[in-house]
């Protein structure tokens, strides 16, 4: 009896130590003093985001919070109307839809959602208003935009005269099927770090064009289209949303963070178990990662070649292009 109840109190010592940050810090390479010189800094998904890492870098570069940096950066692809993969001009459904999908995070791992929305140019600043405003994580659909309204967002028609005319020629086959980086653009991902060393990420998007009415993707479930956690890192994902959804991806990116591993690697580990897991789907469609750790050092990889990303870090907005696992 004496060496059980010895054993159950280590056992429980041991536990209430591991949930300590200290416990932490010795325990895992990620938690490694980081580079004050690193910070601020901020990665987005695709070469065409540097403007949104522009954006997102004016405020932190002043000293400003990452939450209200990664909100505002994606502001300007969600108001683009060029941008046919998010928010105002994207392609619609094949009823003629234009539905979006948004989520952001916190240093304190509060989450907010929306999925399905219609008629509201920002789609996350309605899902922060979800964080912040509401005991929920996700709103959908119609009750989504009942939220949005009554919070004072203005109703609007997002289908551009570009989109349309896309959709009515797609109708002329009707056929579903991803091309790989046919625009060298997507959903847009983003993860930022201020100089308090506070941690957020967003991840706006309309989704697959063309798609079936109702379909959502990663980009709007946590741990899926993007995660965050203040003690290791963040991640984010763009191409086909349902190769994310199935693997958790960016939950599973940061995880292996928090095991120690490079963000590089980590994002290398997400993308090899896909193709590993689907094969066959894999040879057709794309998928990429965004990764940074809590040092402030990034990494990014993809299923096949082409998929870019932008960093904006020690006064340099760069872009990087990254390798494909599928490289032929």
């Amino acid at each position: 009896m004496n060496s059980r109840r010895s054993f159950l109190q280590n056992t429980l010592l041991g536990g209430l130590a591991a949930g300590t940050a200290d416990f932490w810090a010795k325990a895992l390479p990620a938690f490694e003093k980081p580079d004050k010189n690193a910070f601020p800094v901020v990665i987005a998904t695709w070469a065409p985001n540097l403007k949104a890492n522009a954006a997102a870098w004016e405020i932190l570069s002043k000293g400003g919070y990452a939450l209200d940096a990664v909100e505002a950066g994606v502001h300007v692809p969600e108001a683009d109307p060029r941008d046919t993969s998010v928010g105002y001009g994207g392609f619609p459904d094949r009823d003629g839809h234009v539905t979006l999908d948004a989520c952001i995070m916190d240093e304190r791992g509060m989450a907010g959602s929306v999925s399905f929305l219609e008629h509201i140019m920002h789609p996350i600043s309605v899902a922060r208003r979800v964080m912040e405003k509401t005991p929920h994580v996700m709103l959908v659909g119609e009750g989504a935009l009942q939220f949005a309204l009554s919070e004072g967002f203005k109703k609007e028609n997002l289908l551009t005269d570009v989109a349309r005319k896309a959709l009515e020629e797609w109708k002329v086959t009707s056929k579903y099927k991803p091309i790989i980086n046919v625009e060298r653009h997507d959903t847009i991902g983003m993860v930022a770090i201020d100089m308090q060393q506070r941690i957020a990420g967003a991840c706006t998007t309309s989704g697959a064009a063309f798609k079936m009415h109702g379909r959502v993707g990663d980009s709007p479930i946590i741990g899926a289209g993007m995660f965050v956690d203040n003690e290791v890192g963040g991640a984010a994902s763009t191409g086909l949303g349902e190769m994310v959804l199935r693997t958790l991806g960016s939950f599973l990116v940061v995880e292996e963070m928090r095991r120690g591993v490079h963000p590089q690697k980590a994002a290398e580990i997400a993308v090899k178990r896909i193709v590993r897991k689907y094969p066959k789907q894999s040879e057709e469609a794309q998928v990429g990662f965004i990764a940074m750790d809590k040092r402030g050092r990034h990494g990014g990889y993809a299923i096949h070649p082409g998929f870019s990303f932008v960093v904006y870090q020690r006064e340099e907005n760069k872009v990087y292009e990254s390798a494909g696992f599928l490289a032929k």
